[in-house]
């Protein structure tokens, strides 16, 4: 494969169909197979049938906080979405805080939130974006950024040195607050909040024609033309892919948050056809769950990161229902480290994820409905944000589940 840290090109067309095309692209030309006869397995699985209408109403987006206006509360969206990587630090979070990835960030927004809520200065704002300190972020997610090291030379004494995962964790937030507030303040922009509703409302002028993709487009291409810590792509065999996780999360983060009022308080895009927010859990689950097969990749190494992903009695097992044995405990495990991939294997697997979501409710929505039982018809209308968090949720909502594996690629601001 070619290095993806070449200059990638942004999209000269769609956003969106961009993002499906180059993914369904990459998927193919590294023969990962999904088929239609495990896509049925999964969605008629007692699994699948079971648990998705409860688990994917969980977004993770309903916070305790009494913002005193919308422009507040699209700007702490905004600036989550921003942060809202971090995965490969899931076990030393776990180890030192009991806490996974996306809790550790939303943590971390509580903590900056309330803050600038003390009159101490506006840690959301752009101006406070690029004052904030490593040790700021640390202290705010509980964490200890030094580590033991042997002195170099006294032997059987150790000394505390700045370093280790979460310090690298912590640094990539850092610079990525500093570098977007800088940004914004040379766009004019008090806070990332007013560069997202005017963004939306921009959207809203410029679309055209029948296309329903145009406003979340629009709003794609500033997100990502304007601020490095959204280009999500990559260059692999010398082709483009485009995955965009975190602005395409902001975005539905924003029509879970506002599109249920009634009178939106700007004009929201049509997200019928938003690809899905692809991590690396997604991926990670689907080969569980024996939709994603790597057994014929010719991707370097992906054939061989899950050993009993392929083993048709744990997939077997995978999608049966809830265990009786089920409990809160599970939420209590510590997770293990998953293999760790490079950003081009990890890319090639986050692609899969999007294409095969996008199969997944292709087949969903052609199934024939006389061949569907009364209880089984609503499987036809599954969306593919549905699908995402039924599978980003279903990870922690089983004890059996929370044990499988998942990818690792740190030193990455993307998921």
């Amino acid at each position: 494969m070619s290095s993806p840290q070449r200059r990638v090109p942004l999209p000269n067309a769609s956003y969106v169909a961009e993002v499906k095309r180059t993914c369904s692209a990459l998927c193919e030309s590294q023969k990962i197979q999904v088929s239609t006869t495990a896509i049925k397995r999964l969605l008629f699985s007692p699994s699948f049938v079971s648990s998705f209408k409860r688990v994917s109403g969980y977004h993770g987006l309903n916070f305790p906080l009494n913002f005193p206006s919308v422009l507040s509360e699209v700007n702490f969206l905004s600036v989550l979405s921003l942060l809202n990587f971090g995965s490969g630090y899931r076990v030393p979070l776990h180890h030192q805080t009991g806490r996974g990835a996306w809790d550790s960030i939303r943590a971390l927004m509580f903590g900056l939130y309330l803050s600038s809520s003390t009159g101490n200065g506006n840690l959301l704002s752009a101006k406070g974006m690029q004052t904030i300190s490593e040790q700021q972020i640390a202290d705010l997610m509980s964490v200890n950024l030094y580590i033991e090291q042997p002195h170099n030379e006294i032997p059987g004494v150790s000394i505390n040195t700045l370093g280790g995962p979460l310090y690298d964790l912590v640094k990539l937030i850092a610079a990525t607050l500093q570098e977007t507030g800088k940004i914004l303040e040379d766009l004019g922009d008090p806070d990332l909040g007013t560069f997202v509703v005017r963004s939306l409302r921009e959207a809203d002028a410029a679309k055209h024609g029948a296309d329903p993709n145009a406003g979340v487009d629009a709003i794609l291409s500033k997100l990502v033309g304007a601020f490095p810590a959204f280009r999500d792509m990559a260059i692999i065999d010398n082709q483009p892919v485009y995955c965009f996780k975190k602005a395409l999360f902001l975005i539905y983060a924003i029509i879970i948050r506002f599109g249920i009022r009634s009178t939106p308080p700007f004009p929201l895009p049509n997200t019928s056809q938003i690809p899905v927010f692809t991590d690396n859990v997604l991926p990670s689950m689907l080969v569980h769950l024996g939709v994603v097969d790597l057994s014929r990749s010719t991707a370097h190494g992906l054939h061989t990161i899950f050993p009993n992903a392929a083993d048709k009695a744990q997939i077997d097992s995978l999608l049966q229902p809830l265990p009786k044995s089920h409990t809160s405990d599970s939420e209590k495990l510590s997770p293990t480290e998953g293999p760790a991939l490079n950003l081009e294997q990890a890319y090639v697997l986050r692609a899969a994820a999007l294409d095969a979501c996008e199969r997944i409710v292709h087949v969903a929505r052609t199934l024939d409905p006389d061949s569907l039982q009364a209880d089984q018809k609503w499987i036809q209308s599954i969306t593919l944000p549905e699908l995402d968090l039924w599978l980003w949720a279903v990870a922690k909502d089983r004890a059996d589940y929370r044990t499988l594996e998942r990818f690792t690629l740190r030193d990455t601001v993307f998921f």
